[in-house]
């Protein structure tokens, strides 16, 4: 196994419980129950050969349309958590089928674009690939879940890439992703998700209403210094100034009780994760494992990039948790199984 990205995964893992410990003990307890299954399915599943979910279509698009039930299931629900019908709300179990339908994408896209590699650019396979995407991102956004439409249609976009470059109907593509934003924004975005997408460009307008989150996060991270304040002594963590410190704020949280210290290693162990994952790539036997491993790394690599960029206010708020560190079951198990086929394919790679 490659115990390099294992390595990673145990420290990524150990930040995250310190934090949650460090702010609320049930969420230290819940999430260490979802780490102790996460790392079972990882270890466990590195010995599966999970190849059928590739070449047999049967499970691509059987998986792929349970997802999208879910998500038409959870639309029609009448459960709102944090604004928005994200969550598939059973008894007292809750679940996040957007996770699922990410996961779905990778397995239904690696096959496809395994199957029409050379021709992924013609217009047919776009107009396919771009509806299987499509179907499910709308669908989220319409939770709304904005970040995570941005997740589902970060992961087409690259595996079109993979497949090589037309120029003129890459061209053509941003203007369609283009026209197809505008009518996200004038027709399914709420008045305070455009408030979400704008504020940034704006940081000191609206200070204790629409960018007081961001500027609690950058108080937290500026007043940390090198060692930071220590465990259980963050201020604005502990006084409840920063919001959601378990979930989309959870790296502010860390750097102000870790130090700047703590947040150059956090981000460092996502550099050697990366680095990893773009290693197993490159030496996967197949174009179909090429996929899956692009696929685990655009999930985690964009929400890296989205998460820490709002947490310093460089990009929108659009509610990305921090992958793998974030309080929450669905995002890591999602993760976990990823990794559990990468650890496969390294497997098979090294005999």
């Amino acid at each position: 196994m490659d115990w390099a990205l294992m390595g990673a995964l145990f420290f990524l893992a150990a930040v995250s419980l310190v934090a949650l410990a460090s702010y609320d003990q049930d969420f230290f307890h819940k999430q260490l129950v979802w780490y102790a299954i996460g790392f079972v399915v990882i270890f466990a599943g590195a010995f599966i050969d999970w190849g059928w979910l590739v070449r047999w279509p049967i499970f691509q698009y059987g998986i792929y349309w349970l997802a999208v039930a879910f998500l038409v299931a959870s639309n029609l629900q009448s459960h709102v958590i944090r604004g928005a019908k994200s969550w598939l709300v059973v008894g007292g179990f809750q679940f996040e089928p957007a996770e699922l339908a990410k996961f779905a994408l990778i397995i239904l896209l690696a096959g496809f674009f395994t199957r029409r590699h050379l021709a992924a650019w013609r217009t047919k396979y776009l107009f396919i690939s771009g509806f299987y995407v499509g179907l499910p991102a709308l669908l989220i956004a319409i939770h709304p879940d904005l970040g995570s439409t941005i997740i589902i249609l970060s992961i087409w976009v690259g595996f079109v890439l993979m497949s090589g470059i037309n120029k003129k109907r890459f061209f053509i593509g941003l203007l369609v992703a283009l026209l197809l934003f505008a009518l996200l924004w004038f027709s399914f975005l709420k008045p305070y998700q455009k408030d979400r997408l704008t504020a940034f460009l704006s940081p000191n307008r609206d200070p204790l209403g629409i960018n007081y989150n961001v500027i609690q996060a950058k108080i937290a991270i500026g007043s940390a210094g090198l060692l930071g304040k220590g465990f259980g002594e963050g201020t604005q963590t502990h006084l409840h100034f920063l919001p959601e410190a378990q979930t989309d704020f959870i790296f502010a949280a860390f750097t102000e009780e870790w130090g700047l210290l703590g947040a150059f290693l956090l981000i460092l162990t996502y550099i050697v994760l990366f680095y990893r994952l773009m290693d197993i790539g490159l030496r996967a036997g197949s174009n179909e494992e090429k996929f899956l491993i692009l696929g685990a790394f655009l999930i985690i690599f964009v929400q890296f990039l989205i998460n820490i960029g709002s947490n310093l206010g460089l990009v929108p708020v659009t509610g990305i948790t921090l992958p793998f560190v974030s309080y929450g079951g669905s995002s890591l198990l999602t993760v976990a199984v990823l990794v559990s086929i990468i650890q496969h394919i390294k497997l098979e790679s090294s005999r």
